[in-house]
């Protein structure tokens, strides 16, 4: 099989645990690329931070960010942009106001977030570890609903970090039951994210590939992450990194060597050096 794109999620699979990227990841992807593979990144981070992680590869194509809601070369330049309706925020905001949580709602020019206070460190681990650049405009307030009366917001996401288990349950219950202009995963048993019905890193990498007439089985997709089983299953390679937890190995073709062992860059050169450039298969007519 020729492959012509190359979709990578950023946390845990180009970043290692210390938050770089090693230089072989680096020289991989600029192989890739030298090859004519279409190389993006798939992820949840917001455009700015999935950006400087973009410049940082010499990586100068559409992003797909925001789990799929703001898929974009250039800020302020979507080719493609799902935000949750400002009455729906307002509603959301609210029933999420009467639980022991932290609301972040995720803009691709701005975050803000109540100054909840959780009693552990999900939060920390999360919010404050995502990249954004500095001119990321993060704002904390006492009440979120308070504020987008006056000042209305549409976002692209709404991230959600629990204080107990059982409120999540019981929200993302609510928000199904209530709301059919949203979609909601819960990341793990504290952390809920809010988006755009039919958002997804997968919908939002097929809108792309689809864009650039590419077929789902020419892509190559790496992953570590639960959100990322679609677009492991979906695609025509879809590569588990070492790190990943057994039920993302189970829907990958290929599991590569760990985020600290430089899984990416390893999958790369023993998969890619065996392909010829995506040019010369063009003048040898083997591909359009």
């Amino acid at each position: 099989m020729i492959y012509r794109m190359l979709a990578l999620n950023i946390d845990g699979t180009l970043l290692q645990t210390n938050g770089k990227i090693h230089k072989s990841t680096k020289e991989a992807i600029e192989y890739v690329q030298q090859k004519g593979i279409y190389v993006t990144l798939v992820t949840s981070r917001t455009f700015a931070s999935a950006k400087k992680v973009a410049k940082a590869l010499k990586l100068d194509n559409i992003l797909i960010t925001h789990r799929g809601a703001y898929i974009a070369k250039e800020i302020g330049k979507p080719i493609h942009a799902a935000r949750i309706q400002e009455n729906i925020t307002y509603d959301l905001v609210r029933l999420l106001e009467g639980f022991p949580c932290q609301i972040r709602l995720v803009h691709e020019n701005y975050s803000l977030a109540n100054k909840y206070k959780l009693n552990h460190n999900l939060l920390a681990k999360t919010v404050f570890t995502t990249g954004d650049p500095v001119f990321y405009s993060q704002q904390f307030v006492d009440s979120i609903g308070d504020m987008i009366i006056d000042e209305p917001a549409n976002p692209s996401s709404i991230e959600v970090y629990f204080e107990y288990k059982d409120d999540l349950i019981d929200v993302q219950e609510a928000i199904q039951r209530m709301f059919t202009e949203v979609d909601c995963k819960a990341l793990n048993e504290l952390r809920l994210d809010i988006v755009p019905v039919r958002v997804s890193k997968l919908n939002g990498l097929l809108y792309l590939a689809e864009r650039l007439g590419i077929s789902r089985n020419e892509i190559v997709c790496i992953g570590d992450d639960s959100d990322d089983i679609e677009m492991i299953e979906a695609a025509g390679l879809g590569v588990a990194m070492g790190n990943a937890s057994v039920e993302v190995k189970r829907a990958a073709d290929w599991i590569t060597r760990s985020q600290n062992q430089q899984g990416v860059a390893y999958m790369v050169k023993e998969h890619f050096r065996k392909q010829q450039p995506i040019e010369f298969l063009r003048k040898m007519n083997i591909i359009k």
